[in-house]
């Protein structure tokens, strides 16, 4: 039997997303970290270039992944300061939510290059980025979504 569920107050429901988003920051920097600092390896020059490229697309990824992250502590200090709306959560949540998929995105690029580096196996490397961004996209999305609509279901009879 599940148990009750409760409704959370709007200053609840930013505290949370707030929070949330501190959480995935901090990951997100030392990601970035990581890939500027890449390329001033002497072996990321010796790679081909359209790995380099990947790289490249891969660091873009989690620029953007970054940026729609601090997005709700912007949007909120700069729309209502001092105030919690419905529609600033609303802005927040989806915020936090597509910085997943352009992380997912990132990630999975770079576990191309570094597949691609250490085996220079292009079908190798291919897959293992491919599996990351399916495994990525099944945990934080789709995953999600079936047991959101499972649990519209269960309580909609």
């Amino acid at each position: 039997m599940e148990p009750a569920a409760e409704r959370e107050s709007l200053k609840d429901q930013m505290s949370r997303v707030i929070e949330e988003a501190r959480m995935v920051l901090p990951g997100i920097q030392a990601l970035f970290g990581f890939q500027t600092i890449a390329v001033f390896n002497n072996r990321f020059e010796r790679l081909p270039m359209h790995v380099q490229d990947c790289h490249l697309g891969a660091l873009a990824f989690v620029v953007i992944a970054m940026a729609l992250v601090m997005l709700p502590a912007a949007y909120h200090r700069l729309t209502q300061p001092g105030i919690v709306s419905r529609h600033t959560i609303e802005v927040s949540s989806i915020s936090i939510c597509c910085a997943l998929a352009p992380l997912a995105a990132g990630v999975s690029l770079d576990v191309y290059v570094v597949l691609q580096m250490v085996t220079s196996q292009e079908g190798f490397s291919v897959a293992g980025g491919a599996a990351s961004f399916v495994l990525l996209i099944g945990l934080w999305f789709i995953y999600p979504f079936i047991s959101r609509r499972r649990h519209a279901t269960h309580h909609s009879i």
